[in-house]
């Protein structure tokens, strides 16, 4: 099965469909960045710190499978010369609309998380990536990627699944509430659920998630060479689970 296709077109429907992560901020926010008063998110509901970002006037960012108007458009606002790559064309059109709406500059590219070679090495201060590898089977060549396209001091900004919460039924959690451990790790919708669950997935036109270790996650930014300079936890605002454990991890990686 094409993951990468079928979730490209999947996501598309969710931008159809109003997904909350495909909805563009209003022009009342992209004025206030002008400012300097923004915030944004790696995760559900955290702002990042502050302290995580460069001076935003002139820095080179990459807003890494980061489409849907939300957080692009806030840097370039706030003076930051941005790229967004994402396998969606319709998330990358949001991004568009803010830029024309409220005359900013922006570049968009359609392209694989895990493949940046259309970018030279060294070409960016920071590379920006919210929740998304859990749409991709395979996570360390994100890592790698962004590594090699960061300049010397540079920080990848990521935010993803904390794995454990794949154990769980999600679609009984959902509808009921009840947790009931169901599958192992790590889970991949295209083996671990069953033909009938896929099937109907898929007749959704859902998009498939993979979970990744947290060695692949973690230990593979630091084998890409990264160093961890800063880590958080968030929670889901609507998930069951999330009344028991934080189920997001934000992580601040340092090229040295």
């Amino acid at each position: 099965m094409d993951v990468r296709g079928y979730n490209q077109e999947a996501w598309d429907r969710e931008v159809e469909r109003g997904n909350q992560w495909t909805l563009p901020v209003g022009p009342e926010v992209i004025e206030a960045a002008r400012r300097g008063q923004w915030d944004v998110l790696l995760t559900d509901s955290i702002p990042v710190p502050k302290a995580w970002f460069p001076e935003m006037r002139g820095a080179e960012i990459l807003c890494l499978a980061s489409g849907g108007g939300q957080q692009a458009p806030v840097f370039a606002a706030a003076g930051a010369r941005v790229t967004v790559l994402d396998n969606s064309p319709g998330q990358l059109a949001q991004d568009r609309l803010v830029a024309g709406r409220d005359s900013l500059e922006l570049r968009t590219v359609q392209g694989d998380m895990r493949d940046l070679s259309l970018f030279a090495d060294g070409s960016f201060d920071l590379v920006f990536h919210p929740v998304s590898n859990l749409f991709v089977p395979e996570v360390r060549p994100v890592w790698k990627e962004a590594f090699r396209v960061l300049r010397r001091g540079g920080n990848l900004l990521a935010g993803f699944l904390n794995p454990a919460v794949y154990i769980f039924d999600a679609d009984l959690a959902d509808s009921t509430g009840e947790l009931r451990v169901r599958y192992e790790l790590p889970f991949a919708a295209s083996t671990s659920l069953s033909e009938e669950d896929l099937r109907g997935q898929i007749e959704r036109g859902e998009p498939l998630e993979f979970s990744h270790t947290l060695e692949d996650q973690i230990g593979g930014q630091t084998d890409a060479g990264f160093v961890i300079s800063g880590f958080y936890e968030d929670r889901h605002r609507d998930d069951p689970i999330a009344a028991y454990m934080p189920t997001f991890v934000a992580t601040r990686a340092t090229k040295p």
